[in-house]
Order: C-alpha cells, then structure tokens, then sequence
C-alpha cells in the first residue's frame, strides 16, 4: 500500500467520527446536563438530610432534657402501691412496707459485681453516650426479619429511664422518648452516678428492688463483698427476666441463665475459665436462705397477677408506681383461713422425711364471682407455689358436676329417682365400692347414692345419660375435659390433668346461686397516684348454665351430704345451712390416699378445700380420707361467716312436687312350724307397674339385706333358722318411674326350736311390731371421719357408707403434679 493510500485510510475514520459527532450535536449536552442537575438535587437532599438529623438531634436532647426537668422528682425511690379492701381499709403495702429496698452506695458496690451487669446488659456502657448506635442498628435488623419490635437494644441507660419515666411498651414512640431521656441523664450524671442509680432501682422479682436487697433474699448476703461468683452472675442475669430467671421461683432457669452471664464474664476477662466452670456447678438450694412470711401473701399475689392480666403494665410497674388497687379480699376470713392453716392438729404429721403435707382453699362469694379469702400452701410464701390454681384429681367431688347435675338437668331423674348400686361391668370397665361390707344395695334412691358416695351408682347414672352429656355440663360449669376424658371414669373424678381448687369452687358457686355462674375476680378497680382510674371492673352478663329447679334439687342432694349418715358430716356448721361433696383418690399403687377434698357452700359463700402432697409416691400420701377437709371448711367457714346474715337458697318457681308411692301396711309375719318357713303377708299399693321389695335381717346381722323382689303380696321365707330372730320390712316399687317407697313398719319374730310362733299383724293381741325410728341403724360417731370409708348398709333408710375412692382396677387416669 503506497502513502497516499494509507493517508486515505486514515482520514476516513476520522471522518466518520467527525460526521457522527456532528450529527448529535444537539443531544450530546442533554446527559451532562441531567447529571449535573442530579448531583445538585442530591447536594440538597443530603443537605436536607443532614439539617433534619441535626434539628431532630437537638429536637431529642431537648425534649430529654424537658421530660428530665419535668420528672426530676422521679431519681427519689419510687412510691409504693397500696391494696385495700371494697371498703377501702388497707390491706397492705406492695413492698415498701416490708422493707425491700436498700440503697447502697457506687464505692460499695464491688467492681467485679458492677463489672458483670455491664458485661452482661451493656458491654458498651463506658464507650456510648446513652444511645448505643450499634445496637440500634442490629435490633432494627432482628426487627425488620421477625416483623415486630422483638429486640429492645437498650443501653444500661436507657434502662434507668424507662424504669423511671416510662412503660414497658415497645414502640417507636416510646423508645424514641426513652432515648432523649437517655441521652438527658447522660449530659447530667457520670458513668457512676448512673449505674449506682440502676443497680439500686432495678427489679430482681419477687417483689425485690436493688441489688442489696436481692443479695440479702436471695442469699442472705448483707455485705455485697461477701458474694460469690456465681451469686454474682446469678444477680446479674435476672434483670432480663425477673419472674423467669429468679432463683426461688425458678431455680432451673436461674441456673441455666447464669451460665450464660458468666460465658460473657469470661469472654470480658472478668473470670477465668476455670472460675466460669466452677461456678456453673453450684446449686441454689432455696432453703438455705429462711424466707419472712406476711399476711395475706397468696390473694396478693394472685391480685398481682390479675392486675398485670387486666391493664398489661409489668409488675415491677405495679409495685412501685403508687396505684391503689381496690379488691374483694374480706380480711376476716382470709385471717380466720391462715389461722386454720397454721394449726398443724388439722392435718396429718409431716412424713419421715419432713417433707409437709400441702393443702390449698378458695372461698368465693357466689353472688357476684367475688374471691373472698385463699391460701396457696401450708408454707406459702410470697410468689410461691399457690395450689389454688393447679389442677388435682377431684375424686367423687366431680360427681355433682358430671353425673347428677347433668342427669337432673336432663329432666328425667329427681332426687328421689332410684339407681343401680349393683355389682356390675361397663365393658371393660368394672367400679367398685370401697366399702368394707356389703358394698352393693341393689336400688337405691340417688339421694342415698350421693350421700354414701356410691360409685358403681354413679357410673350407673353416667352410663344412662351419656358421657357426653357428663362432659358438656361440666364445660358449661367452667371446666374443660380433656378428649381423653369422654370415660365413665369422669364420673368418679378420673380426669387426665384434673381441675383446679379455683375451678371447683367456681363450677359448686352455680349450683349454690340458681343455676347462674359468674366470673371469678379479686380486683374492683386500680387508680393511679393522682386518683385516675388505670381499671374498674365490668362484671360480664352472668351465664344461666342449668335450670333453677336443678340447681336447687342438686343442692337438695348435696345436704343430704353434711348431714348425719353422710360423708362429708364434718362439714355442718351450727345454725348454717351446708351443702357440699367430699372427694378421695387412692394413690395409684393403692398405697394411702393422693387427694382429699371437700367443696361445699352456704347460702352465702362457696369455698373449695384440697389436701395431698405436691408429688405422690409410694411414702408420700395420705393415711386420712376427705373427712379431714370437711373438718377445715367448717373451721373456716364458721369463724368467717360469724356475724354475717344469714341467707337461704333460692327456691325456683313451679317446682315439682316429690312423687311418691305409698307404703305397705298390714305386714303379718308368721312361723309354719310344720313346714319350717316363715309366711309374710301385706296390703297390696294401687297402680301400673308396682312390684314389692322385701328385706330381712337376723338379729346378729347389722344390716338389712334384699332378699326378694315379687309382683305378689305374699312371700314364703324358707331360709330360716331354728332358734333365731328375724325381722322383715317391705317396700313397693315402681320402675318405670325410679321410685321406691318408704319402707313399711318391722315385723320381728322369734324361730323356736319347738313349738311354732306366730306374729299377728299389726294391732292384734301379741304383734310385735318395730317402728322404723327404733330399728337398729349403725351411724358414724359424732365428730367422726364422716362416714368416708365405713361398711354400707342394705337398706334405702338413711345409713353411713362410702364409695369415695377409685381402686387401681378402675384404670382411671392419673397424672403426676408438678413440684412447686
């Protein structure tokens, strides 16, 4: 290629670019313009941004420097909350009263004790300025991923002000004020100040604020020196959770959390890692440490609790912010109940190895759901154990809420109806009576069924109207059975987790108020400091949940109960009108009883009592039956209820009247010597369907015995013995309709070893007739167990007996309670 041609090859490329260049000229400004006019908005809106983030910077140290001047009274100790009757009279103080607050000094406070709540809440405290952006920053991430304010990345002070100026509430407001605050404290306190202010303010449960006072409950430490590592990190890891992670209340979880602080201690350098493991070993054993009791701890504790349910404020928040929390304790009774729990003669001696046998118990105002008086525990101390919320096995006194409420309900069976009380299986399902003797009476009328605590009777009964029946009567009473529990084993109480003293008294409060069941409350209402209502209670539309007729029949029944024959005779208060039901379960290997109960009420008050131990073993059980807590509630009941008016039941309108058939007369015994038997003779009763039930007793024989059922008037007894004693009585009966009659007068002869006897009838010369009020009947002492476990008699007049306790064939459920 020659010059001139490489010249040519040259120009054209530059031509063309020239050509191209010429031809955008009018467009090749419009890019650089837009990017200049981009960088300038960008300019602004950085500058926008930037004097936004000053303004709103200065916005937040001066709105925390006004809240701070505003509330500087608040750095002063906090004001206790007060609780106090409906009348007003003052129950107690929520803590001041008792003392748990000591300040203490920064220079007494050890550093390494310091150092590990820095470590453990706020490793960055000395670095920041009260806002750690960093944890900010990493709390908005967790935020933004779970959706929700889940992470709270609160500096020690940031901490201090919320405890002192604000909610627990985790919104954006809030922790935007509580940042400001911070920020004010900060500008006004040194690193010192402000810690010595937080570990002398902050919550340590169970009513403990501060860190001597923790230290002194907790481990009976006065001087903070004195505590150990792991006390430390125990200390340290609480705030978090305090209700948690408290050693008393949860020493699991306290331990679990300790070791969490003191893998931070180490990873700070405050420990070594031999210290760390050491430490972690040891066990918080909460009687070391003797806790001082006070008055009235579990309805405290429980208005506590129902307070932080109803107005969703912590409890620390509660204690401490000056409320006055007005409630339905009545101090004479909840007095009269701790002094009944503290007599040790009401319960059995404490087992070999010491451990106590527990008891719990409720009364509640059936009225209105008031809560009178409760007490969680033989050794309940504040924010403990309380048993009358944890579910045990009620035993027979379920019978009235499963089996004969909901069968009256049903509108076929009447107290005077008659059942079965006959040996017999339900497939695969065989009750027993735990009577001593003549367990099984044939038909017997349902008020001596309940009143003798017959089992086979009352699954009988449960049978005939269906579990389900059972199920959704209790449902509609407030307890919710378990799928595992559509049994027959229901109706003896052999329910998989049980019911709760609270619930029983609240299901026994429906029949005792007409049917009507109202809502448990112990608050009327909650002002603030300034008088402002912070609650008032609404009382709900109170729930028809039975007929009037059967609560009043049902209660009709369950007087039968205390009276004399009955197994819960223990329970009659003079000149009180009681009703109730006592409850046994056997421990599972038969061993002792697990639970005794009685559940009872007033026309005025209904109060549930429970005794057992917390765990159930082979050695740890009860040798004493339900008489015993039938003792309790008349011991409480009748010092809480002096003085008060008295009331009735309510009696519904149109109540049917009692059917009855009339009885046999003219019962003519006589002896045919010639053919050796004993002719019996009677009056026959008008109407469809009467059969006769005769019963017979030999003079060394305690109890009656059935001996025949007949259409006939007229019975041939051949199973006599020469020279004995016989006496007969006769009762007509009417199947379809359940009904028995009163049982005719006695006629008693003598069988000779010679010559024949007669007995004429009744009226003619030489008749020896026995009226049934002198007939022989054994009763239980006066002041006896009730009846609870005494040998039945055979005979529908009114006699001591017990069916309370399901034997291990029963195969009814039982469930392990938790330790406390």
């Amino acid at each position: 290629m020659n010059l001139h041609e490489a010249n040519d090859n040259a120009i054209e490329p530059n031509k063309a670019r020239g050509k191209g260049k010429g031809s955008g000229k009018g467009k090749s400004k419009g890019p650089r313009k837009r990017k200049k006019r981009g960088l300038i908005w960008l300019f602004f809106v950085l500058l926008f941004a930037v004097v936004c983030a000053v303004v709103g910077y200065l916005l937040v140290i001066l709105n925390g420097e006004r809240l701070l001047t505003a509330n500087i009274n608040k750095l002063n100790l906090d004001t206790a909350s007060i609780v106090v009757d409906r009348n007003g009279n003052q129950v107690a103080n929520l803590y001041v009263s008792e003392g748990n607050r000591e300040f203490v000094p920064f220079n007494q406070i050890p550093k390494l004790l310091s150092d590990a709540f820095v470590a453990t809440e706020d490793k960055r405290f000395y670095e920041h300025s009260g806002i750690d952006l960093l944890g900010i920053g990493r709390a908005l991430v967790k935020d933004v991923i779970a959706r929700s304010a889940v992470e709270g990345a609160s500096t020690i002070t940031q901490q201090l002000a919320k405890n002192l100026f604000l909610n627990a509430d985790k919104t954006i407001f809030r922790k935007g004020t509580e940042a400001s605050l911070a920020l004010a404290l900060e500008n006004h306190k040194s690193k010192e100040e402000i810690l010595e202010l937080y570990l002398n303010r902050i919550y340590f449960g169970r009513g403990q604020y501060g860190i001597k006072t923790a230290a002194k409950y907790y481990f009976n430490v006065s001087n903070l020196e004195d505590l150990k590592i792991w006390q430390i990190a125990t200390l340290a890891g609480i705030p978090k959770a305090p209700n948690v992670y408290n050693p008393r209340s949860n020493p699991e979880k306290s331990m679990e959390r300790r070791a969490v602080v003191l893998s931070l201690m180490e990873d700070q350098g405050l420990i070594t890692a031999a210290e760390k493991e050491a430490a972690a070993k040891v066990v918080y054993d909460p009687d070391s440490v003797p806790e001082k009791k006070g008055k009235y701890l579990t309805y405290l504790d429980y208005v506590v609790e129902e307070a932080k349910d109803k107005t969703g404020l912590t409890e620390e928040e509660l204690l401490s912010s000056g409320y006055t929390i007005k409630t339905t304790i009545d101090m004479k009774a909840q007095s009269a109940m701790e002094t009944a729990f503290a007599n040790d003669a009401l319960f059995e001696e404490n087992n070999k190895d010491g451990t106590m046998p527990q008891a719990a118990m409720i009364i509640m105002d059936q009225h209105d759901g008031s809560l009178i008086a409760m007490v969680g525990g033989r050794d309940y101390s504040k924010k403990g154990y309380n048993r009358v919320t944890k579910p045990r096995q009620p035993g027979s006194s379920f019978k009235p809420i499963a089996v004969y409420g909901p069968a009256i309900e049903t509108g076929d069976f009447f107290p005077w109806s008659t059942v079965q009380d006959v040996k017999q299986c339900f497939n695969n399902y065989c009750p027993t009576n735990s009577n001593s003797k003549n367990k099984y009476r044939g038909e017997i009328p349902m008020s001596e069924a309940i009143k003798e605590s017959r089992n086979v009777s009352a699954v009988w009964l449960l049978n005939q109207i269906g579990v389900k029946t059972g199920m959704d009567f209790a449902k509609r009473l407030g307890i919710t059975l378990d799928p595992q529990d559509r049994n027959l084993a229901m109706g003896l109480g052999g329910l998989t987790y049980g019911a709760t003293p609270l619930e029983m008294v609240n299901a026994y409060a429906a029949f005792a108020n007409g049917g009507t069941l109202q809502d448990p409350h112990s608050i009327l209402s909650i002002t603030d400091r300034n008088g402002d209502s912070i609650y008032t209670y609404k009382e709900p539309k109170a729930k028809q949940v039975m007929s009037e007729t059967t609560a009043y029949y049902v209660t009709q029944l369950m007087q039968g109960v205390v009276q004399k024959g009955g197994t819960g005779v223990n329970a009659a208060i003079s000149g009180r009108t009681v009703a109730g039901k006592t409850g046994t379960t056997q421990n599972a290997n038969g061993a002792g009883n697990r639970d005794i109960w009685f559940v009872g009420y007033t026309p005025e008050w209904t109060a549930a009592v429970w005794y057992g131990y917390d765990k159930t073993d082979e050695t740890h059980h009860l040798s004493s039956n339900s008489g015993e807590a039938a003792k309790m509630f008349s011991s409480v009941m009748s010092k809480a209820l002096s003085g008060k008016k008295k009331q009735s039941f309510p009696v519904p309108e149109g109540l049917k009247p009692q059917e009855k058939l009339p009885g046999i007369d003219g019962l003519r015994a006589s002896y045919d010597s010639a053919a050796h038997i004993v002719q019996l003779e009677w009056t026959t009763v008008e109407g469809e369907g009467i059969t006769y039930k005769v019963y017979r007793k030999e003079a060394s024989e305690a109890d009656f015995k059935q001996m025949a059922e007949i259409s006939d008037s007229t019975l041939e007894d051949m199973t006599i013995e020469a020279g004995k004693t016989y006496t007969y009585y006769v009762t007509s009966v009417q199947s379809s309709k359940k009904l028995e009659s009163e049982p005719s007068e006695q006629a008693t002869l003598e069988i000779p070893a010679g010559e024949p006897v007669v007995t004429p009838s009744p009226g003619e010369e030489g008749g020896e007739v026995v009226p049934p009020s002198e007939a022989p009947s054994e009763q239980p002492p006066e002041g006896g167990n009730g009846g609870e476990v005494i040998p039945p008699v055979e005979s529908p007049s009114p006699s001591p007996g017990e069916g309370e306790s399901p034997t291990p064939s029963e195969s009814i459920p039982v469930i392990e309670q938790p330790n406390p």
